[in-house]
């Protein structure tokens, strides 16, 4: 793991840690990465209550309440669905804060691009049912680095959006 991102790993599990809250992870494309990061750092067994890898849509659907139709109308890399994937984490894992992702990571897909979502379009989601970020990553560096630049980003927006919420408390 590169060093800036232990770095925002330890803001994360102190920011939690010192305001007695918890996370939950809910992944499709990064499969398990963002989890990693955070439990590498001793003491995240505090906060960090587990994750859901859930690379298929029905798991997104049965485990975290995603809306089919809003899967089928728009795909399951869209902000929607992270969002939904969010609320259910939380729910799912009983939780103050959740991360959820999910993208197309490439290099192909097994739609052959129909859907129309282009290689490298990650959605990221933080936060819970009262109030929630978001953001789209749209670029295609090759899977490996999508992938490392989702997770980055996912951390880095965990880390700003805590250090927000929980001031404003």
């Amino acid at each position: 793991m590169e060093l800036d991102l232990k770095l925002v790993s330890r803001e994360i599990n102190e920011i939690l840690w010192q305001n007695h809250k918890t996370l939950s992870t809910a992944e499709s494309c990064t499969a398990g990465r963002i989890a990693s990061v955070i439990t590498a750092v001793p003491g995240s067994s505090t906060y960090f209550k587990g994750g859901l890898i859930c690379y298929a849509d029905e798991v997104k659907e049965q485990l975290l309440e995603v809306s089919a139709d809003v899967i089928a109308e728009q795909t399951a890399v869209c902000e929607e669905v992270v969002k939904q994937m969010v609320v259910g984490a939380n729910k799912l894992f009983g939780t103050d804060y959740a991360v959820a992702i999910s993208g197309f990571a490439g290099p192909g897909g097994p739609d052959g691009g129909r859907s129309g979502v282009i290689v490298g379009t990650i959605w990221i989601a933080v936060g819970n049912a009262d109030k929630m970020e978001t953001t789209m990553i749209e670029e295609d560096n090759g899977r490996d680095k999508n992938l490392a630049s989702a997770t980055a980003t996912a951390m880095r927006m965990l880390r700003d959006y805590l250090k927000k919420d929980l001031e404003e408390a």
